[in-house]
């Protein structure tokens, strides 16, 4: 029997490992924390144990387009060859993070999404996906000849777009900060603290929250309205977001939220302002309005779509 492929998911704070199954599912899931390893390969070794693979395809939250893979937003950094050479694999693949949960889209099965918004899905025509997670993921997918094609991005860094007097102040507040606002400084889980911290400045208080999970928890005990407006705002900037997304792409296949903070939110996330501010594109309210929003609610499609990725002979 022939050795299992080995697949990593590999985000800015926890690392997902499965081995490929015969029916093209991840099999032997496990998840492990970035900070309790010192870097990739301890963590493969810790997972593999004495089991053997011969070639593996690893997803990373960071560009790919060298050797040298440094995460952005995890203090990890390697070389592929090196890292192959190291787990004695015959082929290491690297591939973005996003560019797998793209590929990911059309091996989902139905329980694996939930329709969030209204709208029917084109077949054969390009999808966007979006996931706020540690970070921001960005990508879209092309059916070309028969045969869908992921469209890399780093759209996550594109810069902010303001849409109301609020969340112009809030830029301002952030730009101070940090220089650069990107989507990602906003619509990550980091972004809910600089979002909750940005509006109570704006509203004369200082709140120094440091912790996403501080600022949803404020905001559903109901007992902080800038907490609870952050979860509001993030919810209309995502929405805008997406919809900027789905006009790229002419996403009329839909488009798709992945990455794990809005599954986490839950009812904390505002699927009315998400939609308002999806469709809110002017001349393009009616085209958008046709565009169906689904949340990826598979926990593992970034190990999906490593799985299904066809290797080259």
């Amino acid at each position: 029997m022939d050795a299992p492929r080995l697949l990593a998911d590999i985000g800015g704070t926890h690392a997902r490992f499965a081995l490929s199954g015969p029916d093209g599912q991840p099999a032997a899931v496990r998840k492990l924390r970035s900070a309790d390893y010192p870097g990739l390969v301890e963590a493969v070794r810790a997972y593999l144990g004495d089991r053997q693979v011969r070639e593996a395809v690893f997803a990373v939250a960071t560009p790919v387009g060298t050797d040298r893979i440094k995460f952005t937003n995890s203090p990890w950094t390697f070389s592929i060859e090196a890292t192959r050479k190291a787990l004695g694999l015959e082929r290491l693949v690297v591939i973005n993070d996003f560019t797998a949960q793209a590929l990911a889209i059309p091996v989902l099965r139905e329980q694996d999404r939930t329709q969030i918004c209204d709208g029917a899905a084109v077949p054969g025509e390009p999808i966007a996906v979006i996931g706020p997670g540690t970070g921001l993921g960005v990508a879209g997918l092309l059916r070309v000849d028969g045969a869908w094609h992921p469209i890399p991005s780093e759209g996550g860094h594109v810069s902010a777009a303001t849409h109301d007097e609020v969340e112009a102040a809030v830029i301002a507040v952030l730009r101070r900060r940090l220089g650069h606002v990107s989507n990602e400084r906003l619509l990550a889980a980091p972004g809910l603290v600089n979002l909750a911290n940005a509006l109570a400045e704006l509203g004369g208080q200082r709140l120094e929250l440091r912790n996403p999970n501080e600022v949803t928890a404020r905001a559903q005990a109901g007992d902080c309205p800038f907490c609870i407006e952050a979860l509001a705002r993030f919810s209309s900037l995502l929405g805008a977001a997406a919809g900027d997304l789905a006009l790229m792409f002419c996403a009329r296949g839909g488009v798709y939220i992945g990455g794990g903070l809005v599954k986490r939110l839950g009812p904390l996330f505002n699927v009315a302002r998400y939609r308002a501010a999806f469709v809110a594109k002017g001349r393009f309210e009616a085209y958008l309005a046709a565009i169906p929003t689904f949340l990826v609610t598979r926990q593992d499609p970034g190990l999906l779509g490593a799985a299904s990725l066809r290797l080259s002979p």
